[in-house]
Parts: C-alpha cells; structure tokens; sequence
C-alpha cells in the first residue's frame, strides 16, 4: 500500500510551475526556435509561460497576437508551432456569417487631398509593393474578395465631330453602352435631349448614336449649321 508520502511526492513531480505576468515583445509568427524572438526562461522573468507535458517535456508559450509554443528537449534544438491571425492561408477558407454581421471596425478613410487612386497595383502583390489605394470587390462566382483599380470601376469615352448640314450625325463605337441613360450629346456644348434629339440603336460592342439634324417637333426643331460640333460622351 502506497503511503502518503510517496503518493504526495509523485503528485509534485507531475506539478506544472505556471508563472504568467508581463508579455515579452516578440513576434508571434516565430519558427524559427533558434531566433532570439523566443525566449526560453524560466516564469520568474515574467517573459513566458512554462508548461511540462505528460511526457515531462518542457514546453515554453509565448503569446502576441496569437500563441506560438516552443518545444525544448534538447539544447539548440525546438519545434515551434504558432496560432495567430495573420500569415499565409494554406488552403482556401471560407466564413459563413449564416446572417450575422461581420465588419471591420477602425478602418481610415482615404483622404483625397493626400491619397490617390493607385496606378501601379499588380496582381497578388503584398502590401508595401505599389503606391495608391484600391477598390476591394467580390467575385459572386467564388466568393473570392479581389482588388480593382479605380479607374476600372468606371469607364467611358468620348467623340467630338463636324456636323454634316443637313444629315444626321451617327457614331458607334464598341464601348458604348446599350443605355441611353448613359449617353450625353452636345451640339456646339448644349446639351440635346435624350431620346429626343438622339437615340440609340443596335447592341452591345456595337451601339449607334444617332442625333438628328432635325425633329421637326418646336421648340426642340433644329437644323444643323456649318461648323456645329457634335460631342457624344458616355460611361460604361
């Protein structure tokens, strides 16, 4: 039969000595068991926190931002394995909200006055790597959140031509879009009415603006003049 005393010192034994105060500044993305980041001291420095496994292992963890172990048995030789938010996501990950919320709280405001829209973005690139700032979208297809340079989000163009007496003007180009709603015409820079003085025809890639040299409805009823421009402009 055991006595008490061998069973209370068996019991200190398999004690763990758990000292947790101050957390020491260190990276928690830490693999490298040699780096001086890690810090394997004992609980009295208030630098970390040391653990014994059942296997009488010593094992030190160390947390900011996330919790890195570090497994000691032989001197100059650990494993480390670390949880933090923040890395290299290794497969694809996705979060369901099922409903709930999910935001980003404290996020600047871009300041206009100071900040411009980027013009040297590439693809996957890490931060630091190019100058401006970015649109943030979703690809409905994957669910995938990807960037977009500003001055893709719109685009438009524009023609400016001689008016032909006594014909009306047309012009097709394939970016204009199939939306009169889209679409602003100017004769000589006052702006014509639209669906009135021109209309649209045709289909995507390849839309026609036609502006009439002549509605024969007053007060809108004009005729072209020798040197009017006409300017069509239009968004995608």
């Amino acid at each position: 039969m055991k006595t008490m005393k061998t069973i209370t010192s068996k019991f200190k034994i398999a004690l763990v000595a758990v000292g947790l105060l101050t957390i020491g500044s260190m990276s928690a993305q830490t693999t490298d068991a040699t780096s001086t980041n890690v810090i394997k001291s004992t609980p009295a420095d208030g630098a970390v926190v040391r653990v014994i496994d059942n296997k009488g292992t010593i094992k030190y963890f160390q947390s900011n931002n996330g919790i890195t172990t570090i497994t000691s048995t032989t001197a100059g030789s650990a494993t480390t394995t670390t949880w933090q938010l923040g890395g290299t996501l290794t497969d694809d990950t996705y979060i369901d909200v099922a409903g709930k919320a999910f935001a980003l709280d404290g996020i600047a405001l871009i300041d206009p006055a100071t900040e411009s829209a980027s013009t040297d973005a590439t693809s996957l690139s890490s931060h630091g790597t190019g100058s401006g700032f970015t649109l943030l979208v979703r690809d409905e297809a994957t669910g995938e959140t990807k960037k977009m340079l500003l001055s893709d989000l719109v685009k438009g163009g524009n023609n400016n031509q001689a008016a032909v007496i006594a014909t009306d003007a047309t012009y097709t180009d394939a970016t204009i879009p199939n939306d009169i709603s889209k679409i602003w015409v100017y004769r000589n820079g006052a702006k014509l009415l639209a669906g009135v003085d021109y209309t649209i025809a045709g289909v995507v890639g390849a839309v026609t603006v036609t502006i009439k040299n002549a509605n024969g409805t007053a007060p809108e009823d004009y005729a072209f003049n020798t040197g009017d421009r006409i300017e069509v402009q239009w968004i995608q």
